[in-house]
């Protein structure tokens, strides 16, 4: 419980003791860092407590070069269950909490997926009171902002720290060392508070700051060498100033391995110390108390790094160093991607980490004396060194010194064992699992579809649910009842308003709430097929065009993406869709039934809006190529068929809410490995009806790519290929005409809206295998061997 009056007491003091201020003259960004700061007041003794607690039993650390959060405002009341109490308070002070909430700003650390999925454990963990710690960079620029200029998106620097940060605490007690081998640096902790549900467990993501051991040389700023004297600021600040720099140079590359050893470094540090705090230096024990879980191969330096630490600083030898290591670390595979599965060219190592290289050098050596010891020939040995022509394989290196590998669908984890690490499973069959994703139903259901949340508590007479959502499947009994499918498609409509309202505040355009909303939002990855929607949406505008009086369901097209700064083709195909959209939408003769919407600057916050709006989820990469994604799981709990392929967590989808429910196209996987080497994109461009003109628009002046040549690329990588890769690579040509049937099938379903409705509601309540709390639970039981316990 809240206690108001306190509550409002605490707000006042903190405007003046922040910022001089009283209600009257504080300014709106004022009096949500003076609220955010008493609601943490609030909670202070349970974080407290919860942390003594879980410093007595076994701990897990979750280590990821993301967390993209989003804003905590909203879902920090939802979990501590003090949202009514707040609002009631704020609205005696004569504080809007609508406008409070949205003065937060995103906290744009992380790109996609990766980042989310490790922000939706983090909150699974608390609230199934697990004592799990978040360790990553608190970067202060985070990814990007995106922004279009022409239909090319431009970067710029996403200052979310611009406000502040009331969310978080500077441990200055905790800083620790990081040494590179051309300096050190200080890494100082920032905690942010992860509220499980019902506030009963206040877990924290403990983020690093890298700062430099001096700040300022006054010598030389009184000698006029101004640029000298913050020299050593500026390079340590750089550490931590934003994700992912850009790498195709040099210099990117030594930023990038600094990032990951500093706050594997720092992050390890903290582990250890608590580790002798509260069970002295009986290193032996050392994985009874502590299970780390290497998100991608991000963080895989750990591996080596505990290695230094254990026999640098704790002199323990490389027999028992190794032993401890190996059953403390536990790998999560993401992607079979090539470019994903990081090496690192052995200079660099050399140059940056001379004593974690020269670790890794030893851990190859052995590696490679106990494959001969096996019988292992030397062909194969090499194809799996750690250490080969002159980088280091990462994922090789997480494999071999981690107990556990996991996938992160059914169908990702039989690629690796069978094929992508299929020498590796042969070699530690006992090592590979697989865990499916999942995402958290506070943020995805009960924050972001308020709406549909009650009416689900309501039908099933209790709360349960938000924490069990297998309980969803209870409600299966009403998919035929036609009062409740249009109370649901009530809902969605409700939502598709505040959609379209958000839409035009952000972007000036209207949507039709009419319309069927056909939604892409994920990364911009040429795997993920945006380019193949871009093909279809063309396909369909020409044959209105052809035909005017053709009788189609008015469709809505709307993209949501950001594609890494130096990924040319990704921002081609940004730009061919802007094309494409100023084509269609400005057409009299297809307005009312096509438009097509890129919002701008994607993130969690946009996605709160889409996903429960969304009338059909487009999740159509190329089968085999996407681990798991979420994004499908959040559309499916909030009642949104799915249009995909065969591939990641799709195949899961169907399985829960049946195929007839759900749009899929294209080939499986087995197909689509026979038919590899065979595959000639040419045919289907010269056969497919419509395929030619649309594929030929990015090269016939129909679409003006501002003399970039990003277009005609785009248009030999589909027919010629490149040096890396063959002709249409991913596909796009052969699942077209695939594709196009499967949307008209949508066209034709979305016309009997209580059997449509009925499809949704068959996708809500089958969502249940796809929380976040589920999956946690195996990773608690099966990896990390840890149990819950309330504060």
């Amino acid at each position: 419980m809240l206690d108001r009056n306190k509550f409002k007491e605490s707000i006042e003091k903190n405007l003046k003791g922040y910022f001089g201020k009283n209600l009257g003259s504080a300014s709106g960004d004022e009096k949500y860092y003076a609220v955010v700061k008493a609601i943490m007041e609030n909670m202070l003794e349970k974080w407290v407590e919860t942390e003594e607690k879980h410093s007595r039993g076994k701990q897990a650390h979750y280590l990821s070069a993301e967390f993209l959060m989003g804003r905590a405002f909203g879902n920090n009341l939802l979990n501590l269950g003090i949202h009514e109490e707040v609002k009631q308070a704020l609205e005696e002070l004569e504080i809007d909490i609508d406008g409070v909430e949205k003065i937060e700003e995103d906290a744009g650390l992380g790109n996609g997926g990766l980042g989310r999925l490790a922000a939706c454990f983090l909150d699974s963990c608390a609230t199934m009171d697990l004592p799990v710690t978040g360790y990553g960079i608190r970067y202060n620029y985070g990814i990007f902002k995106q922004i279009f200029e022409d239909g090319f998106q431009v970067e710029e620097g996403d200052d979310w720290l611009q406000q502040g940060d009331p969310w978080s605490l500077r441990r200055g007690e905790d800083i620790v060392k990081v040494d590179f081998g051309d300096g050190s640096v200080k890494a100082v902790p920032y905690d942010t508070p992860i509220i499980g549900y019902k506030g009963e467990t206040i877990n924290k993501l403990r983020l690093w700051q890298s700062e430099a051991f001096k700040d300022f040389d006054f010598k030389l700023f009184n000698d006029q060498q101004y640029d000298g004297a913050v020299k050593e600021k500026n390079r340590a600040e750089d550490i931590s100033r934003v994700l992912y720099p850009n790498d195709s140079k040099r210099e990117g590359k030594i930023l990038r391995l600094k990032q990951q050893y500093f706050f594997v470094s720092a992050s390890l540090q903290d582990v250890v110390k608590q580790f002798k705090a509260n069970h002295g230096n009986h290193f032996e024990d050392f994985p009874r108390y502590h299970a780390i879980q290497l998100n991608d191969t991000h963080p895989v330096v750990a591996i080596p790094e505990l290695m230094r630490i254990l026999m640098d600083h704790e002199e323990i030898d490389w027999e028992e160093a190794w032993n401890i290591t190996l059953k403390t670390f536990s790998y999560t595979n993401h992607t079979i991607m090539a470019e994903a599965l990081e090496k690192w060219n052995i200079n660099l190592y050399r140059k940056i980490l001379p004593r974690v290289y020269e670790i890794i050098k030893e851990i190859n050596a052995r590696f490679v004396t106990s494959l001969k010891e096996k019988g292992y020939d030397a062909k194969r040995i090499k194809s799996m060194k750690i250490i080969d022509n002159g980088v280091i394989h990462m994922a090789w290196l997480a494999i071999h010194g981690s107990h556990t590998t996991n996938g992160v669908a059914e169908i990702h984890t039989e690629i690796l064992k069978h094929q992508e690490l299929k020498a590796w499973y042969e070699l530690y069959p006992e090592r590979f699992q697989n865990k499916t994703n999942g995402i958290t139903p506070r943020r995805w259901l009960s924050l972001c579809n308020k709406e549909l949340a009650s009416m689900i508590t309501e039908l099933l007479d209790t709360e349960e649910w938000v924490t069990d959502l297998s309980r969803l499947k209870e409600l299966e009994k009403y998919a035929d009842n036609e009062e409740m499918l249009k109370r649901f498609i009530a809902i969605k409509t409700t939502k598709k308003k505040q959609l379209a309202a958000y839409v035009y505040e952000k972007e000036g355009i209207l949507l039709d709430t009419n319309s069927i909303f056909d939604v892409q939002i994920k990364r911009l990855h040429e795997y993920k097929r945006q380019l193949l929607n871009a093909f279809h949406i063309l396909d369909l505008y020409y044959r209105v065009k052809e035909e005017p009086i053709k009788d189609i369901v008015p469709r809505t097209f709307i993209f949501g993406a950001k594609a890494a700064p130096g990924y040319v083709r990704a921002k081609g195909i940004i730009k061919y869709i802007h094309g494409i959209a100023k084509l269609v939408n400005n057409d009299p003769q297809t307005k009312d039934k096509i438009k097509v919407v890129f919002v701008e600057n994607y993130n969690v916050t946009y996605g709160e809006k889409l996903f429960p709006a969304a009338d059909v989820s487009e999740q159509i990469s190329t089968v085999g190529k996407e681990a798991s994604g979420t994004g499908n799981m959040k559309f499916m709990l909030n009642g949104t068929p799915t249009i995909g392929t065969y591939d990641g967590a799709n195949v899961e989808i169907v399985q829960e809410a049946g195929e007839k429910n759900n749009f899929i196209f294209g080939m499986k996987l087995e197909e689509f490995e026979a038919m590899q080497d065979s595959y000639e994109p040419k045919d289907y461009y010269q056969r497919v009806e419509g395929l030619k003109r649309v594929v030929d628009t990015l090269i016939d002046g129909t679409f003006d790519d501002g003399g970039t040549g990003m277009f005609e690329e785009l248009h030999d990588a589909l027919l010629k290929g490149a040096h890396w890769h063959k002709a249409d690579h991913y596909f796009l040509l052969k699942d077209f005409e695939n594709y196009r049937e499967a949307q008209n099938k949508v066209d034709t379903a979305y016309r009997d809206e209580l059997t449509w409705a009925r499809k949704c509601w068959i996708n809500m309540v089958s969502a249940g295998k796809f929380s976040s709390d589920r999956t946690i639970e195996e990773y608690a039981r099966d990896i990390w061997k840890i149990e819950g316990s309330k504060a």
